[in-house]
């Protein structure tokens, strides 16, 4: 007979199986079995703000390490506050595991106070969302809830304690994990995938988030450095492959348009590896137009803008290592073209980056960011318009060296994201990026970054307003109106909380300050006023008459 012991150690006893580290959590009463048999474990239990910072630390665990990151809230508003984050990491394909507490379910104290189905709320968000019935299916479902988090397409899974079940005994014995191993694409789809290739005129590489996986990245540099195809990247493809490499055509922050779409556009043929349709289409397909090989751990999502002719279905990294054995080196194709088009772009996204105006426009600050981030430090992007800067014109050398949201979208997301990318990375410079609109939402998670004591830049992009919709607004041919507001003091902000307050007052002193604030280490604000008219001009009424290279 197995010992008899407390549903919550067990579940703790499960989760240290699954090598987890970290717990991120806001606890409430309903958590507090669970909260001592985490005094006592080799978990770390760090306690955030609120529930968005914590799952969002979690997803960004998961999606840097492969494990799944954990998190924990309460009933009710506690769970409520998972919504987002469980959404973030569903659409964006980072494993995830959120925790929420429940009031009894054998006998109530208290009515329907705070009681909501949680489990079915989250059902359409995650990949599995179940409540823990009983002690003794406790080691099957965390080993379930990992594997089905972690495999791919990695995602979002929710357990609900309630407090009665995590207080009962059981004598359930712990599930170890076990390897996963992805089957392999079948060799008559590798063979009609090559011969594509082989018959292309002009053929292009697209990366994809799926490709930012740590399997499939060093393949996939050997494929592209063999076969000498161009490529180019999603937003959260970029740094998979050196963007300072010849072969690199740009990145499709834009759906369209944009200079690099001329090298899309006379294409005949994309290799696209890791992309699905969740992240805004790179390239628009039509039934007569260029062919589309889909490489991925899944058969494509088609939709009306995405339909590949042939799909090459299986473990990623051995799919890419197939097709270069295959191919058997460079190759052969008249690439001239495409190496004039990836000059252009790079001189068109150069412009800007020395301008002297102040407040500063995006492409400077951009490009002063390049300048004091090395090859492998990180950026952590929130959401609004300077993302589609940084995603366009801000060249990545390594894997996720920038870290941003191209699929959920979500404000509030940057700076817990870059907490995490501090904690796992403490050797590498990371920054924070947010609009001030994104960083008000989570920014009382700058308490929990000082006292974890993380080393971390967070740079405020002050506008006073929700600068993109503002954007939206006018292109729209509506009046600028009702998205403005005011904001606190960024510098005594950051002070309270015991961080350091930086204010950029002159183009000049961008660079300097990122210097000093990463050499004194500790958590520093940057107040950075943002000019963004230069949305309209580069992004619309530039593109709109730019001609494509002949």
């Amino acid at each position: 007979m197995n010992k008899m012991t407390k549903a919550s150690d067990l579940l703790v006893r499960s989760l240290e199986a699954e090598g987890v580290s970290y717990i991120f959590a806001v606890p409430g009463e309903e958590n507090l079995d669970l909260v001592e048999s985490l005094r006592t474990s080799s978990i770390e239990l760090i306690l955030t703000r609120h529930e968005q910072g914590a799952a969002f630390m979690a997803a960004t665990y998961g999606r840097l390490t492969g494990k799944a990151g954990v998190c924990m809230a309460t009933l009710g508003p506690g769970a409520t506050n998972f919504a987002t984050p469980a959404a973030y990491a569903h659409l964006g394909g980072m494993p995830l595991i959120m925790i929420t507490g429940q009031k009894p379910i054998k006998k109530s104290k208290q009515g329907q106070f705070q009681i909501i189905d949680v489990v079915g709320l989250f059902d359409p968000i995650c990949k599995m969302s179940k409540q823990i019935v009983h002690g003794n299916t406790i080691p099957a479902l965390v080993r379930e809830a990992f594997r089905i988090a972690e495999e791919e397409r990695p995602g979002a899974v929710l357990l609900e304690l309630p407090e009665d079940i995590a207080a009962e005994d059981t004598d359930a014995p712990v599930l170890p994990p076990h390897p996963r191993h992805y089957a392999v694409a079948d060799e008559a789809v590798l063979e009609e995938a090559v011969n594509l290739i082989k018959n292309a005129k002009m053929p292009l590489i697209l990366i994809g988030a799926g490709a930012n996986r740590r399997e499939a990245q060093r393949s996939l540099r050997k494929f592209v450095h063999t076969s000498r195809i161009p490529f180019f990247n999603t937003q959260m493809g970029k740094g998979v492959v050196d963007e300072r490499s010849e072969l690199f055509m740009g990145t499709a922050a834009l759906s369209s348009g944009d200079y690099l779409h001329c090298a899309i556009d006379r294409s005949d043929l994309i290799i696209n590896i890791g992309h699905d349709v969740v992240e805004k289409p790179p390239f628009f397909m039509d039934a007569n137009g260029k062919h589309v090989i889909h490489i991925n751990y899944k058969s494509a999502q088609v939709d009306q803008v995405y339909f590949p002719q042939v799909e090459v279905v299986g473990d990623l990294a051995r799919s890419i290592e197939r097709l270069n054995e295959k191919l058997g080196g460079e190759v052969n194709f008249d690439r001239a073209y495409f190496m004039r088009i990836s000059e252009d772009v790079d001189i068109h996204m150069k412009h800007g980056m020395d301008d002297s105006r102040f407040p500063i426009i995006p492409q400077r600050i951009v490009g002063d960011t390049r300048k004091v981030m090395g090859e492998k430090d990180i950026i952590a992007l929130d959401n609004g318009i300077y993302k589609l800067w940084f995603a366009r014109n801000y060249k990545a050398y390594n894997p996720n060296t920038v870290l941003l949201d191209n699929a959920l979208a979500t404000m509030g997301a940057g700076l817990p994201s870059a907490m995490m990318a501090a904690m796992l990375n403490p050797k590498r410079r990371v920054m924070a990026i947010c609009g001030d609109g994104g960083f008000m939402m989570n920014s009382q998670e700058m308490e929990t970054a000082v006292r974890l004591g993380l080393n971390l830049v967070v740079t405020v992009l002050n506008d006073g307003s929700y600068g993109m919709i503002r954007w939206k607004q006018k292109a729209a041919g509506f009046d600028d109106w009702g998205l403005k507001y005011g904001n606190p003091d960024f510098v005594m902000y950051a002070k309270s909380y015991g961080a350091v307050g930086h204010r950029v007052e002159k183009v000049d002193d961008l660079i300097p300050i990122l210097e000093k604030a990463f050499e004194a280490g500790g958590v520093h604000l940057i107040d950075v006023p943002v000019d963004y008219s230069e949305n309209q001009k580069v992004l619309i009424d530039e593109l709109e008459q730019k001609t494509c290279l002949l």
